[in-house]
């Protein structure tokens, strides 16, 4: 994939976005994997059980991103002029409600369970000719399946970046905690091994808690970024640097007295509307459209420049 709608992709980002679709369709085979292996142990503790939710839920990320580069990759046309970039905003969106849906449903009923004071039982197994705690198995199975969101978190976190993907940003962050999921499974397992069935529980409450978070957090951001905020870091942590870069290069230009601008992310891509008042009331295209190709080559991400000469700023154009 070389472009994402009439945005060509540098090298380094087509590597990235290669990479990426091959880590996505990894985590999935991983995924559904640990799925089918927890459905043979999962047994009736219910910490186990919202873990085994929470990685069914974890693999509507990965399908999002997949399915938004069917879209993405198209160019503008007269019906969608801007391309098809918000489909990769509302893929965020998508999981976002998702995660906060299923896991507030997942909270309300290990609040239910503890309320009713409901002591959840775990048998036991022939293996061999022995008689084995079904527990320890559980155990064994979530010990063993945290390690590959450890490293596909790491790989995916450090491609988001450079993709700027948000989606990929947020699959990678849930990748990365999933360890406090698989600890909180086991020790509500424990808890039910030595009779404290309470814990098992919390360990579900505090589980779905995680999901209600990560829900609220994706669908906030994917939210701001349907509703046109200011372009933000990847992480959106703070505003993108590339406002401030934006506005010195135009300020740069002889003919320019002051600049600001609204960047608007569009998944992957910005949309710029830089605002510039002129030192003269005379100003020529040619002036227009360097200054324009100056801003487009300062990174693959802008997708659409438009500078706008105005007498005076508007107040919501920004300088950083």
């Amino acid at each position: 994939m070389k472009s994402l709608g009439r945005t060509d992709l540098p090298t380094r980002q087509q590597a990235a976005l290669r990479s990426a679709i091959r880590w996505e369709w990894f985590t999935i085979g991983y995924t559904t994997c640990t799925i089918a292996i927890i459905a043979f142990v999962v047994g009736g503790s219910q910490a186990m059980k919202t873990a085994w939710i929470e990685d069914m839920l974890s693999l509507i990320p990965q399908i999002a991103f997949l399915t938004a580069l069917l879209f993405i990759r198209r160019h503008p046309s007269a019906s969608f002029p801007f391309g098809l970039h918000r489909v990769m905003g509302v893929g965020h969106l998508v999981a976002g409600v998702a995660l906060l849906a299923v896991g507030g449903n997942l909270a309300v009923q290990s609040i239910a369970g503890l309320v009713r004071a409901e002591h959840p039982a775990i048998g036991t197994v022939r293996v061999f000719g022995q008689t084995v705690w079904l527990g320890w198995f559980m155990i064994a199975v979530m010990s063993v399946i945290v390690i590959g969101p450890f490293f596909y978190g790491n790989a995916k976190a450090r491609l988001a970046p450079l993709l700027h993907n948000k989606v990929l940003y947020a699959d990678a962050d849930m990748a990365r905690a999933d360890w406090t999921t698989t600890v909180a499974s086991i020790v509500g397992v424990l808890g039910i091994g030595v009779g404290w069935w309470w814990l098992d529980g919390a360990a579900a409450l505090f589980i779905s808690a995680g999901i209600v978070w990560d829900g609220y957090r994706n669908t906030r951001a994917a939210v701001r970024d349907l509703i046109d905020q200011r372009a933000q870091t990847v992480d959106d942590a703070q505003p993108h640097p590339l406002i401030a870069q934006i506005v010195r290069e135009l300020e740069r230009q002889s003919w320019v007295r002051e600049a600001g601008l609204r960047m608007r992310d569009m998944g992957q891509v910005f949309h710029v509307e830089a605002f510039v008042v002129p030192e003269h009331d005379r100003l020529s295209t040619a002036k227009l459209d360097a200054a324009r190709g100056a801003i487009t080559e300062m990174d693959w991400k802008m997708q659409d420049v438009s500078i706008i000469p105005v007498a005076s700023l508007p107040p919501e154009a920004v300088r950083s």
